[in-house]
């Protein structure tokens, strides 16, 4: 399981707002299929394979670019761990608040 954070910033909009470009971006994620987690700061998505997984970011850029933006810098932390199975946001949450118990 390969998961990462991304976020998607507009460069050169013409307001401060960025919910316009955020909606579009996580419907991209949604409409992938892969499983995601909306935060405050970016949005975070699990997928089998690289491939998979840039395929989707490069979707919700490019949405972000379809309701006019004329650029966009996008940010892309991935956790590519393969020595374990079934490492899901889910579970690397899990796995940190059985330890702060």
């Amino acid at each position: 399981m390969i998961t990462a954070d991304f976020a998607i910033v507009p460069v050169g909009s013409k307001d401060t707002e960025c919910k316009d470009y955020v909606t579009v971006a996580v419907q991209a994620i949604k409409d992938s299929g892969l499983n995601y987690q909306l935060t405050g700061m970016g949005t975070q998505i699990e997928a089998d394979n690289l491939k998979e997984l840039y395929d989707a970011i490069a979707t919700a850029q490019e949405a972000v670019f379809k309701i006019g933006v004329g650029r966009v810098y996008t940010i892309i932390k991935v956790d590519d761990r393969r020595d374990l199975d079934n490492r899901t946001l889910n579970v690397k949450i899990d796995t940190v608040n059985e330890m702060l118990k």
